[in-house]
């Protein structure tokens, strides 16, 4: 039977047809691509949540632990030959490392921490590490990642200005309040330091 050049064209697509599904691809794609672009910021408001959650429960359970005193309130230092096999905590009373060492070390009644769960330091760790801020990108061509920084007060936190608005955190050792050092909106247009 012979073949002619006509029967094979009936078996291809028209041009027509080849644009009518590119344009049908093109139109889902520019449906589904801001759904993609959103995700993306609901993760990150997500992960924010988490974080402080996790955070704020931390810091309750040690002030239920030390009799009703927040981390960084009184110094993590002083356990010096107690801390048998472990380092002794460094945080002076009202710094970052205090609150840094009260939450990721073990501690005894009084604050002062230990690497190790050695006699007398029963309490803790609350956490393995402060997380870093989700949200806020390190600054572009900073050496080191802050994200993770914790700015600590010992009086109520002030409201946040644009000025004082930086990577990380923000802590108040007298009412326990930590929240994100950021005055920025969120996708809800709600400020991150009002999470």
């Amino acid at each position: 039977m012979k073949t002619t050049i006509r029967q094979y064209a009936v078996k291809g697509f028209t041009l027509i047809e080849l644009l009518i599904v590119v344009i049908i691809i093109a139109i889902m794609a520019a449906i589904a691509i801001p759904q993609f672009g959103n995700s993306t910021d609901e993760a990150a408001d997500a992960a924010l949540d988490a974080n402080l959650n996790t955070v704020r429960s931390a810091i309750e359970l040690y002030r239920v632990q030390h009799d009703n005193t927040y981390p960084s309130a009184v110094a993590a230092t002083g356990a010096g030959a107690a801390c048998v096999g472990g380092d002794p905590g460094t945080g002076a009373i009202n710094t970052e490392q205090a609150f840094r060492d009260q939450l990721t070390m073990h501690s005894n009644r009084a604050g002062q921490t230990c690497s190790v769960q050695a006699p007398g330091f029963i309490y803790g760790p609350y956490l393995r590490a402060i997380p870093r801020d989700p949200v806020t990108a390190p600054a572009v061509g900073a050496a080191v990642d802050t994200g993770d920084d914790v700015v600590v007060v010992n009086t109520p936190l002030a409201p946040l200005t644009a000025a004082t608005d930086a990577p990380g955190w923000r802590y108040s050792n007298t009412n326990g309040r930590f929240e994100m050092n950021s005055v920025e909106l969120d996708r809800n247009q709600r400020a991150f330091n009002t999470h």
